[in-house]
């Protein structure tokens, strides 16, 4: 019986099969690396703001707290974005006719809220809760990195599954007493082991990474 196909079908047989095995990983990695990249996650890309409301101007320069613009970060899953009253409260006072504040003015006299873009997003199918993470230790900076230095602000990180989950399973060097929260020049001790487990066992810590703490 005559040979159907060429011998050499064999040798593009498996060039075939690893060819696409190649591809396949290729793709993947590809994907994965796109969706690390800043272009996705957007980190460190500052975004454009209606006013460009400096952190750095209010919080290094003038010492403003983190409270005081974010009142409902210790009680609610939420910071807050705050009212224009807020805002009016010294720029009523303070640079009142700035053209740059122009539209913090329109939103008070017309009452309508100022329509910032949002740097820090979450998908609708995960659950965060600001307060519970203050309570446990965790300052601002461990998630937004050091605001207080943001002309503009940014992501400092990509808030993934991946980098929460790196939290969730080794809070230990996060870790910092209550009242140091929202102190954004906090410095981890010498001792940081010997005080996150005294803080682990005082706010009665659990190394969450079950997928309905975040998934519900």
């Amino acid at each position: 019986m005559p040979q159907t196909f060429h011998r050499s079908t064999n040798t593009i047989s498996r060039l075939s099969i690893f060819g696409t095995v190649f591809v396949l990983a290729g793709t993947v990695w590809l994907l994965l690396t796109v969706n690390r990249s800043s272009y996705v996650s957007g980190v460190k890309i500052a975004r454009e703001q209606p006013i460009p409301f400096s952190h750095k101007h209010h919080v290094t320069g003038i010492g403003l707290d983190c409270r005081y613009c974010h009142t409902s970060v210790e009680e609610s899953a939420f910071a807050g974005i705050p009212p224009t009253e807020t805002c009016m409260t010294c720029h009523s006072q303070v640079w009142p006719n700035a053209p740059l504040l122009a539209p913090a003015r329109v939103s008070f006299q017309e009452n309508t809220p100022i329509e910032w873009n949002r740097v820090h997003d979450l998908p609708d199918f995960t659950y965060f809760n600001h307060s519970i993470h203050l309570h446990k230790g965790i300052g601002c900076q461990s998630c937004h990195g050091e605001v207080d230095q943001m002309p503009l602000v940014w992501k400092e990180n990509t808030l993934n599954m991946e980098w929460c989950l790196d939290c969730h399973r080794a809070p230990e060097a996060h870790l910092r007493p209550r009242e140091e929260v929202f102190n954004l020049n906090y410095k981890p001790p010498s001792n940081q082991e010997e005080l996150a487990a005294e803080l682990i066992a005082q706010y009665t810590i659990q190394k969450l990474d079950n997928c309905s703490v975040c998934h519900r």
